[in-house]
């Protein structure tokens, strides 16, 4: 019988599932849109020399509740803070990506006393001065063939050279087990996000990161969040797709442990 899940409780009562593994100051890692905590398998560790992680299911995957209200980048960050209370942790350094990564925006604009150090990746600011992806890609993704759109989903993630090397499973597809309501909760919520006005409120440290051959959300949004967030910093990962932080480790966890440990 497998164990119970660790739960707190989001301000609507809906049980948000966490996971919390090491020792060390708190760091938050935010994953993307329908994806569990399960993102970060094989990353977290990279961080656990000085750094408890601190993980979690979004409302709709995974062990946390499935409602059918609730789903908007704003209250996601709602349901971080929840869990951050239920564990007494008053402040943690942040890494969001994708949809963690706007999440993440709300977080540090409106609880900037939570947030010590921000690293965003892979995301935008939403809203009309995003850079969104083409046509052509939402199309791939939105087909009702879902083998295709599956494998579109995989190559806007990894490079053709990567995947040889690692065939998979991949982690960063999305909860096979959604259900309706909670894919189209998940995708409202990266549709609908606009965190532009709150961007100079950020007061926390902050590093952007992109691949330079993103598809899924253009890294000609890593200039709209660094000038927009007061002195934030950017790195693009050349060659690399959506999922960098794993194609590219452990340069790219390098870079966000020197971030997080040293002074600025």
């Amino acid at each position: 019988m497998l164990p119970s899940p660790t739960v707190a409780h989001a301000a609507d009562g809906t049980p948000i599932a966490y996971q919390l593994q090491g020792d060390g100051f708190p760091l938050v890692l935010l994953a993307g849109q329908a994806n569990t905590h399960r993102w970060w398998d094989g990353i977290r560790e990279d961080f656990h020399t000085t750094h408890a992680t601190l993980t979690l299911d979004w409302r709709g995957v995974g062990d946390s509740g499935k409602p059918e209200e609730g789903y908007s980048t704003p209250e996601f960050a709602e349901d971080v803070v929840a869990v951050l209370d239920a564990l007494d942790i008053e402040r943690a350094d942040v890494y969001g990506t994708s949809m963690g990564g706007r999440v993440a925006q709300w977080l540090a604009a409106r609880h900037p006393q939570r947030v010590r150090r921000l690293v965003l990746g892979c995301t935008s600011p939403g809203g009309p001065h995003a850079v969104e992806r083409d046509m052509t890609v939402r199309r791939a993704l939105a087909q009702p063939d879902q083998r295709a759109a599956l494998a579109t989903l995989i190559d806007l993630m990894y490079t053709p050279a990567w995947r040889a090397d690692h065939p998979g499973p991949y982690r960063t597809l999305g909860d096979p087990h959604l259900l309706p309501h909670a894919r189209r909760g998940h995708l409202l919520a990266s549709n609908r996000h606009d965190a532009w006005d709150v961007l100079p409120d950020i007061t926390a440290p902050t590093l952007v990161l992109h691949g330079d051959e993103d598809r899924m959300t253009p890294a000609d949004n890593v200039p709209l969040l660094a000038a927009r967030i007061p002195d934030a910093r950017s790195h693009l990962f050349r060659g690399a797709r959506h999922a960098y932080f794993e194609e590219c480790r452990p340069a790219a966890s390098d870079l966000v442990h020197d971030f997080l440990t040293t002074d600025l």
